[in-house]
């Protein structure tokens, strides 16, 4: 049976999200809940046409589905690249797969693996090597999203009722730099607004936010595929930016906010304890 196509608006966000959030292959799958390989595919098959991005005003969907979808020649005998010479060189600054590709393929030409497989090849061999990798945090790359579990009391004046604040974390994963708000609640319109001040805090929005798994983010909790709120996969779409929640039990996925939250904690929660505060924003 052949294998089904992807849909024409998912490829056109598969390229937005690569070529104007410069997010990797496997972050994409992740967003759009496709398959790695399927997106690999789709910007293997994009270079290799003339299209260039952004997508021309005269190119309709009958074009791009034709430049995508040319019918392949034959395989021959394929060369396989030098991994380990690979994983060094994209230790280098500004270096990417698809420039080693590029330089292994003009080497082999007819006899070079497409970028799909090249990609798919490496990951393999990367899997069988170090399973632990320090991860490599990009300035303006992502934004690690949590609350603090201590909250603040805040105390009607007139009638002593007590509510308690929650205390909205975000952490820039290069930088550390960190925006913290107390807010009413963990409710969605509260985390949804706590997300917009941070931005405006900032001057600029990230190219991936990485929440924790709370309500008002994720509705579905899933290790691979998780299902997020509707409401905050719109403020995701109009900031022009991407949600990657973290995995349920990987604490390395959000070790950035887990550390946040903690300073947050310590050296200035801690040093609030005695005061009183009778509004939200105080």
């Amino acid at each position: 049976m052949p294998k089904k196509r992807t849909p024409m608006t998912k490829i056109k966000e598969v390229l937005r999200l690569k070529f104007e959030c410069g997010l990797s292959h496997r972050n994409i799958a992740s967003c759009l809940k496709i398959g790695c390989a399927t997106v690999s595919e789709i910007i293997s098959r994009f270079n290799q046409s003339q299209i260039g991005w952004p997508l021309p005003d005269s190119c309709s969907d009958t074009e791009l589905t034709n430049a995508l979808y040319h019918p392949k020649g034959a395989n021959k005998a394929k060369a396989m690249p030098n991994f380990a010479n690979c994983c060094t060189e994209l230790k280098r600054k500004g270096m990417t797969k698809l420039l080693l590709w590029e330089e292994y393929y003009e080497q082999y030409q007819e006899r070079a693996y497409a970028y799909t497989q090249f990609c798919e090849h490496y990951m393999r061999w990367l899997k069988k090597q170090k399973r632990s990798m320090r991860q490599t945090h990009i300035a303006g790359d992502k934004l690690f999203i949590d609350y603090c579990g201590p909250t603040i009391p805040v105390v009607n004046p007139d009638t002593g009722e007590i509510r308690h604040a929650q205390v909205f974390v975000a952490t820039l994963g290069a930088s550390n730099y960190t925006y913290v708000e107390a807010s009413e609640s963990q409710k969605l319109e509260h985390w949804l607004e706590a997300h917009a001040n941070a931005f405006e805090h900032f001057g600029g929005v990230p190219r991936l936010l990485v929440p924790d798994n709370l309500r008002s983010a994720v509705t579905k909790h899933d290790r691979y595929e998780p299902q997020l709120n509707d409401s905050y996969q719109k403020l995701s779409n109009h900031y022009q930016t991407a949600v990657m929640p973290a995995r349920p039990y990987k604490p390395k996925d959000k070790a950035k906010a887990e550390n946040a939250v903690l300073i947050v904690e310590r050296w200035i929660m801690m040093r609030l304890r005695h005061n009183t505060f009778h509004t939200f924003k105080s």
